[in-house]
């Protein structure tokens, strides 16, 4: 990594904030294709200044091509706004990494428009299993019911959903997408960020009314602004490799807890598309990664795993192997000036629980509603500090499951693994115990204490549904037709009703914000002729819809946020409260 130059000196980010890295040569990204046994890896031709005519101000750049970098400019776009997307490579990332994805992550996908593809392509599953001297001691069945349209999990190596992400991006006219530009160097000058950008014929200047670093958990721009992250690093090293074999397993999640060729340490294995599975395994004390990724240490232990499970001399091949190592940190604050922290480059999150991506996607489908409406000028900067208040507390709150699980995977003491080995040694004959092998498995955050929770409504009052800054339950409507179909885009206002229209007090309200620009769907649930008033209406005949949602009479409403959080909810809905839920969810 190249070295930074001396960041520069400033009172505040009003005033002056900069850094460079030090570049002795035109950025020149490799135009070879990645290596693998599986994953046709396409170079893709870097976008040149001198092909392209002197950059005006835009209103949204995003430093970064990753899950959360593309997952950005895809919401911005459904909100109107156009960014710029910087990427420093010509190619999606290298090896499987983030494989699996949950539920609310496909939820998110399906917003913008790559959900079918990974649907199409991946491997979904419910079960997880963990092993302890020969036996299995527990089994995890992710919950899933009728009203969902995707699987509690799905299987699929992050390039294919980098391939996906980036077809929706090329397809969106308001994206610009831009291989082989790396960000040099940043000067923040409020209202604008002065963004030196490096290409593979030189350097070009682009101005930017906000910039997304988006850059991963190397981020060369947080290292450069000197930020620092709370939380810990864990000491113990795992090595991932993915193999190309045939096993005759299902797809689960599988974890070996102190076998044999590993003791003390923890190994798991999932299986991906296109016959490969990734190993997991956890080095020794005192093991360098540069010893790990020997190709004599790689298949010894991943001969000794085979033949653990019972597949010894089953032929394999290697298509990547990497190491990582637990970390639980996150900046205390994602906004810097004009530069808006998202994903990787904002917190290191350990990948036990499926974390990392399916984090992203939260942050990203976060931080490009509120930064649209904020471009869009529907509301004040006091959004971006919601944005990152929500963010940064999912974070925390994530660091404390994760850190439960990391401790027990790789214990950091010799008082956890004493812990540790208690719970191994009683699980083989005590039930009671065998549940503290649960992974604490990611799920979306709910934002319960957020600044745009109505504080006048009846959310205390419900017996059912989803409460103050929680995500929709889903509702199957009909045989391939659920609610988070009908939702995004805006703010949704379902409001629950056999009557042959909205009332005319709310429709005012809602006609008053639609002329104010901002986007209200009013969707009536429950009546079996199209309700005046609104702009849907589903049916309810067996009254399904309204017993997931605590819904006793007609007149109860919800209003949901476009990330599709809810932040109001009413047993009786009026104008007043409507309009006050708005004014609250759109701080000026």
């Amino acid at each position: 990594m190249s070295p930074f130059r001396d960041i520069l000196d400033a009172p505040s980010f009003l005033h002056c904030i900069a850094f460079r890295l030090e570049t002795l040569l035109m950025h020149q990204p490799t135009t070879q294709p990645r290596p693998s046994i599986y994953y046709p890896y396409q170079v893709f031709a870097p976008w040149l200044p001198s092909q392209h005519p002197a950059q005006e101000r835009k209103k949204v750049v995003i430093a970064g091509s990753g899950p959360a970098g593309m997952v950005t400019a895809l919401e911005l776009a459904r909100h109107g706004v156009p960014c710029v997307v910087l990427t420093s490579e010509l190619q999606f990332s290298q090896g499987s990494r983030a494989i699996v994805f949950t539920r609310r992550s496909m939820e998110i996908l399906q917003q913008v428009g790559t959900a079918e593809r990974m649907t199409e392509n991946g491997l979904p599953w419910l079960y997880g299993n963990s092993y302890y001297r020969g036996q299995r001691v527990f089994r995890m069945e992710s919950q899933h019911d009728t009203d969902d349209r995707f699987f509690p999990m799905l299987n699929i190596q992050q390039q294919y959903m980098e391939e996906y992400l980036y077809e929706a991006c090329a397809a969106q006219p308001l994206i610009d997408f831009r291989w082989g530009n790396k960000v040099v160097k940043v000067e923040q000058k409020a209202p604008v960020a002065h963004v030196t950008v490096d290409t593979p014929e030189g350097e070009y200047q682009l101005d930017t009314d906000w910039l997304v670093a988006a850059d991963g958990g190397r981020s060369d721009i947080r290292t450069a602004l000197n930020l620092q992250m709370e939380g810990a690093s864990y000491e113990g090293f795992f090595v991932i490799a993915d193999i190309k074999i045939d096993l005759p397993l299902p797809t689960e999640r599988f974890a070996y807890f102190d076998p044999d060729w590993n003791p003390g340490n923890t190994i798991l294995m999932h299986r991906e598309p296109h016959g490969i599975w990734r190993v997991d395994y956890q080095l020794p004390p005192g093991e360098t990664p540069e010893q790990a990724l020997r190709p004599e240490s790689l298949k010894a232990r991943i001969n000794a795993q085979l033949a653990m499970i019972g597949h010894a001399g089953v032929p394999w091949e290697l298509d990547w192997s990497s190491v990582y190592s637990a970390r639980t940190l996150t900046l205390p604050d994602y906004v810097h000036g004009r530069i808006l922290f998202t994903g990787d480059a904002a917190h290191l999150l350990p990948i036990f629980g499926v974390r990392g991506a399916n984090t992203a996607f939260q942050d990203a489908q976060s931080l490009g509603w509120q930064l649209a409406f904020v471009v869009k000028g529907l509301a004040s900067e006091k959004l971006l500090a919601n944005h990152s208040a929500e963010r940064v507390g999912a974070a925390r709150e994530i660091i404390d499951e994760a850190g439960k699980s990391t401790r027990f995977m790789a214990p950091p003491s010799a008082g956890f693994r004493l812990l540790r080995d208690a719970v191994l040694s009683l699980s083989l004959t005590q039930a009671f115990v065998r549940p503290l092998y649960h992974w604490r498995t990611s799920r979306p955050h709910a934002y319960t204490h957020s600044i745009l929770n109505s504080l006048g409504d009846d959310n205390a009052l419900f017996k059912a549904g989803p409460a103050h800054g929680a995500p929709p339950q889903n509702i199957r409507l009909g045989a391939n037709d659920f609610l988070l179909d009908h939702l995004g885009g805006g703010f949704d206002l379902l409001y629950f009703t056999d009557a042959a229209a909205i009332p005319e007090a709310l429709q005012k309200v809602v006609q008053a914000a639609r002329a104010q620009g901002v986007p209200l769907k009013v969707i009536a649930v429950g009546a079996n002729q199209p309700v005046a008033g609104a702009d849907q209406t589903l049916a309810d005949a067996e009254g399904h819809f309204r017993q997931r949602y605590g819904v006793l009479a007609n007149g109860v409403a919800y209003l949901l946020r476009p990330d599709q959080h809810i932040c109001a909810r009413w047993l009786t809905l009026d104008a007043t409260r409507l309009q006050a839920a708005l004014n609250t969810a759109l701080p000026q």
